[in-house]
């Protein structure tokens, strides 16, 4: 026994914890807590180390503890302690929430918040006096209380008043309740009125959108008009019959659309090429004649048939303008190219009648740079038989001047090229004309 009492009393002794010393500057806690501090202040061992213990009964005899007596002493002691740390944390939470200070606070921070604490009592303090100063005045004030009468009347006129107020506000609401009906009237208005202008707006985008593109359509067409205009008068200003029959010179030989009139021993041109150059003079000749018709009444008719023309006299009598000839033997091809001469002089002195009766200057009127006489242009034959190929080339030449010469006085004289001024100052170019490409044309 008294072993198992020693081995006991050595396993109590370490079955609780000796809490520190009080520190210096913490006020000491009331008794009360203290005492609820010394209960909490042992450590609980777990049930295999509590149940060596022996309890001792009434009767002063030991014995050791069950296992379930030991573990609901345990529950018992651990609950309580919960229990208590928990209404503690409760306790801190509501005096945190209600002082905005974090609880448990320490002892500067106490003295700080005590400090705060006495200056607001002081603040309460002193309202509470001026609270109290205004009562007390307030009680002293002689009072003057109204007669039974006065107060109904008083009371009568109020509440008519509150009438009149009442049906103020009646006619106020039904007004407000009118002004309403009209806004909604007035945003229904105004809601139409913006879609209508969203619609005009639309219809008028639109409309700009037409507009810029009929423009841009209507600029195009109008440049393309002007364009057309500028060709137009270019091709008004275009010499058709000169385009058509431009004659030069090649040499010794001239020409029209390149095409060589006449023949040298040193240079025989081929009898088609000469053909087809009496075919071109031919028809330029007889475009001419045509168009002054019937004013222009010739008597020899050229005809012309491509690169075999022939020239028909006054009694109808035909001739071959057209080779290839014998050299030495060529009445007919002779015959025709005076009869052509014959005929090109006839259209420069109708052209001469027509600038006199333009009132045009004589010294101006058309003439033939190369004086036609008979078969002779400028003291040249333009018979090909017994005589010199140089000279019948050379007046071949002068013929196709004098064509050209009219060529010129016809385009200024007809639609075939408009001028600008009248017919006199016309007539009066062409002749200019005329006259530098006599120089020209002697000077070649």
């Amino acid at each position: 026994m008294h072993g198992a009492g020693s081995v006991l009393g050595s396993r109590m002794d370490q079955s609780f914890v000796v809490l520190p010393k009080q520190r210096t500057g913490i006020p000491p806690r009331p008794v009360r807590e203290s005492v609820k501090a010394m209960e909490e202040s042992f450590v609980v061992l777990p049930p295999p180390a509590a149940s060596v213990y022996k309890s001792v009964d009434g009767s002063g005899t030991t014995h050791v503890p069950l296992h379930d007596e030991a573990t609901a002493h345990t529950q018992s002691i651990n609950s309580g302690f919960h229990s208590t740390i928990t209404v503690l944390k409760l306790a801190f939470d509501i005096a945190t929430t209600q002082t905005q200070v974090e609880q448990p606070l320490c002892l500067e921070c106490m003295r700080v918040l005590s400090d705060k604490l006495d200056k607001e009592v002081e603040d309460v303090n002193t309202d509470i006096k001026a609270y109290e100063a205004c009562l007390h005045r307030l009680e002293g004030e002689s009072r003057n209380l109204l007669s039974e009468a006065d107060f109904l009347r008083e009371k009568l006129k109020i509440e008519e008043e509150e009438r009149k107020l009442e049906v103020a506000i009646q006619e106020t609401e039904k007004q407000c309740s009118q002004v309403t009906g009209e806004l909604k009237e007035l945003e229904l208005k105004s809601n139409r009125f913006k879609e209508l202008e969203e619609r005009y707006w639309h219809e008028f985008n639109n409309f700009q959108f037409q507009l810029i593109s009929h423009q841009e359509e209507r600029d195009a067409i109008l440049a393309k008009i002007e364009v057309s205009l500028a060709h137009l008068e270019l091709l008004k200003r275009t010499n058709v019959l000169n385009d058509a029959f431009p004659i030069w010179y090649d040499g010794e030989f001239g020409t029209i659309n390149n095409f060589r009139l006449g023949r040298l021993p040193k240079i025989p041109v081929e009898w088609d090429e000469i053909n087809a150059a009496w075919g071109q003079a031919c028809l330029l000749l007889h475009t001419m004649a045509q168009y002054f018709r019937p004013k222009y009444q010739y008597r020899i008719k050229v005809l012309p048939m491509g690169s075999y023309p022939r020239i028909m006299d006054s009694s109808n009598n035909t001739y071959e303008l057209f080779g290839p000839v014998n050299l030495f033997w060529s009445t007919r091809y002779d015959k025709a190219m005076t009869l052509f001469l014959t005929c090109l002089k006839e259209f420069a002195e109708f052209a001469n009648s027509k600038d006199k009766e333009n009132n045009i200057p004589p010294d101006k009127c058309f003439k033939l740079p190369y004086k036609i006489e008979n078969d002779k242009v400028e003291s040249y034959s333009i018979t090909q038989s017994f005589n010199k190929q140089e000279n019948w080339t050379k007046a071949l030449k002068y013929t196709l001047c004098n064509l050209k010469w009219a060529l010129y006085w016809f385009v200024g004289n007809t639609n075939f090229q408009p001028l600008s001024q009248g017919p006199s100052s016309s007539s009066s170019t062409s002749t200019s004309l005329y006259r530098k490409q006599q120089q020209g044309s002697k000077a070649s």
